[in-house]
């Protein structure tokens, strides 16, 4: 068996866990289509990443057999792709999977054409039959022979499969809902769609849906801009989705309880089970979302879930370079969520000095029982929250501020002792689009924390998030103003697509308000304009990939969100964004089209086109634009700041300059300071209001956007 295959030369930790399989694997290219068609055999795609469980499995039980390797090379040119690394692959072959069978996931395996039309597929296939499922040698022999001796109606297949994925394409992305044409957008649309997720919603453990049950972000920043409305103030329902669902996850064993980040997805219904694997996208959405339920609500318990996120974020994911990592594994030297469970003699060992008087408290508090609560490994505890403090103090019959303090200091030294096991694997490869949104999530981080008095806190988020943002922009954006995907080993890969362009660009505005420096700004305005000239469809929204993107067997365009906001959903998002802090209608007009593609959808579907609201929620808003002229490190200039900053306020822009002379962001042209001093503008809804110097007087003019208090 030869030393590696071909995928040695690749970057991606994916394609490198494959490089010594017995399998002729071949990176997803012109070499590997090229000798398909030479020898006239079909091709085996399988697509996956790093951090995937059933990925793994796959791979032992199937690649790496010799037999199987063996079968694989006569009969089949085999092709291995990173999903992270080229999702255009990825949804265009992820959605003739699901048309063939119905579902899908990873791994994906799919056989196709040598011109690359896919004929028959699925996602894992295990080395021996299980249930209905064939065994992958199986597969292997039936897809040989069809191939050999139907050869006809496998073609035929083919052109069918591919004819109405296009078909399909066009009538889910390409044609509007209700019209591209000009015209008002659904001012009723929040109420169908709060309506829509009390539905669906579970009212015991919060979130939607059945087990497997996912974060869902996107629908909680949703809930959380219904909140912050100021008219008609807080909606009850909106609440109670929105605290149940935060409280909920943040108690299960979806997070990390001692070292703050978030799994996956919950296998179960109760977010008590996770598949382990942790990814950039969750834990940069959803501290984003506990971040903003603490400016809105201020609650301390999401103050505490945020921080505890976002230093995950910066300890566990950020590279050498200073980029953030991919994913985590979920599997531990081949066992999944092996750094994570305990039994309680581990504990009590790690507690046997200082702490060990507390470890009734900590077993009780975390809920360690030498039963365990996972199935997977019997005695092995996944770490979940089942009684708060308060109830902790009244039956250990302590004060709820001593239960606070214990449980921290034992939390600490128990995440001391899992960081000496050994650690899951790290997918390091930096992904532009990932990095967008967790610089995002710093940058507001940032602010949130600093306007709260922790500003080591909010330095050290503001520098990981510049340091991403540098990553990307010097690594990954090229002078043409074309992104690459992927950054890992000195080496970028992979044309960006929407999703990266778009998320990039709303991390760097979020960077820009954090910070005021205009590179971030001017970073992302590239992006868009970008976006309209390489990816626009003239019926509104735009393609995934760009107009001298690879061509492959559609052009694909998904409107739905998915883990990550669709690339059309958070294009929208950062154009209205541009356009508030511009004035160019081109912008707005853009944004519009987009969103009247889901206009009647989307409320009906919130869970499939969350950012889609976030969107709409802002298109509808009377956006608060506030200029301010000042030195950002003088005293007066970080007052007026300050009530800009302060809470919870989606649908406003922030501009600061202290040179609205030289300031490329059109909202602070023509601003001045009053008799020498920090001054503000704040225009709202078209109009604008006479400048002001002082807090008391822009506290004034912002207090009627202003939400009731919550209770």
């Amino acid at each position: 068996m030869a030393a590696h295959n071909r995928l040695a030369a690749e970057t991606s930790p994916y394609l490198l866990q494959h490089a010594h399989n017995p399998v002729d694997w071949y990176p997803w290219g012109p070499a590997a289509l090229e000798r398909a068609r030479a020898e006239d055999k079909p091709i085996f795609l399988s697509i996956g990443y790093a951090a995937c469980h059933w990925c793994h499995v796959m791979e032992r039980e199937s690649f790496e057999d010799p037999v199987t390797a063996a079968e694989l090379n006569r009969d089949f040119i085999a092709i291995k792709v990173d999903r992270e690394e080229r999702p255009d692959l990825d949804q265009v072959y992820m959605a003739a999977v699901q048309a063939m069978t119905g579902q899908g996931g990873w791994p994906m395996s799919v056989f196709l054409t040598p011109d690359g039309r896919p004929f028959y597929g699925g996602t894992y296939y295990p080395s021996v039959p299980r249930g209905e499922m064939p065994a992958f040698r199986q597969v292997l022999a039936g897809v040989a022979h069809a191939w050999r001796d139907q050869r006809a109606s496998v073609e035929a297949s083919g052109d069918r499969l591919v004819a109405a994925l296009s078909a399909g394409l066009r009538a889910s992305a390409t044609t509007p809902v209700v019209g591209a044409a000009p015209g008002p957008l659904p001012a009723g649309a929040a109420r169908t769609a709060v309506a829509t997720l009390e539905a669906s919603f579970d009212p015991r453990h919060g979130g939607w849906g059945r087990a497997p049950k996912f974060p869902q972000p996107m629908a909680i920043e949703f809930l959380l801009r219904q909140l912050a409305a100021a008219d008609p103030g807080r909606d009850p329902v909106a609440l109670g989705m929105a605290r149940t669902t935060l409280d909920r996850m943040a108690a299960g064993g979806l997070r990390d309880q001692l070292g703050g980040g978030f799994h996956r997805y919950s296998t179960d219904g109760q977010w008590l089970a996770p598949h382990f694997e942790q990814m950039l996208y969750d834990n940069a959405q959803l501290a984003r979302a506990y971040v903003h339920a603490w400016q809105l609500l201020g609650e301390e318990r999401d103050r505490t879930v945020a921080c505890g996120t976002l230093d995950a974020i910066v300890r566990d994911f950020t590279t050498a370079n200073g980029g953030l990592a991919a994913s985590r594994d979920a599997d531990t030297d081949g066992v999944e969520g092996a750094t994570f469970t305990w039994t309680p003699g581990e504990m009590a060992a790690a507690l046997a000095d200082d702490t060990a008087d507390d470890l009734a408290l900590v077993l009780a508090a975390w809920d360690v029982t030498d039963a365990g609560n996972w199935h997977e490994s019997l005695g092995r505890t996944i770490l979940r929250r089942v009684r708060t403090d308060a109830e902790l103090a009244e039956s250990f019959e302590l004060p709820a501020a001593d239960v606070r303090e214990r449980l921290e200091r034992a939390r600490i030294v128990l995440f001391a002792a899992r960081d000496r096991r050994p650690q899951p694997n790290r997918d390091d490869k930096v992904l532009a689009g990932w990095n967008g949104l967790a610089i995002a999530a710093l940058a507001e981080g940032s602010v949130a924390v600093g306007a709260g008095g922790d500003q080591a806190r909010a330095d050290r988020y503001r520098e990981a998030a510049i340091a991403a943002a540098g990553v990307c922009c010097d690594r990954l954006l090229d002078a043409h103003g074309r992104l690459w995907r992927s950054w890992k080993d000195g080496r970028a890969t992979g044309a960006g697509v929407l999703e990266d362009y778009a998320c990039l660009a709303e991390g760097l505005l979020a960077l820009y308000s954090a910070t005021f420096d205009e590179r971030w700004f001017r970073a992302a305005r590239g992006l868009a304009e970008a976006i309209l000239a390489r990816f626009g469809d003239p019926v509104g929204g735009f393609y995934d990939t760009a107009i001298d993107h690879e061509i492959l067997i559609t052009r694909p365009k998904e409107l739905q969100d998915n883990a990550v906001p669709s690339g059309n959903a958070m294009a929208v998002t950062v154009l209205l964004r541009l356009a508030a802090l511009t004035g160019e209608g081109r912008y707005r007009d853009a944004a519009e089209a987009g969103l009247r593609l889901v206009a009647e959808v989307g409320p009906r579907h919130p869970t499939f086109f969350g950012q889609w609201l976030v969107a709409l929620d802002f298109a509808l808003a009377d956006v608060d634009e506030i200029a301010i002229v000042g030195d950002v490190d003088q005293g007066a200039t970080r007052r007026l700041l300050a009530v800009a900053e302060a809470g919870f306020h989606p649908n406003q822009v922030v501009a600061l300059t202290a040179t609205p002379a030289s300031s490329e962001i059109e909202l602070l042209g023509d601003r001045f300071q009053l008799d020498g001093r920090p001054t503000a503008f704040v225009c709202h809804g078209f109009a604008c209001r006479l400048p002001v110097t002082e807090p008391e007087a822009l506290d004034a003019l912002l207090a009627r956007r202003r939400p009731a208090p919550a209770g």
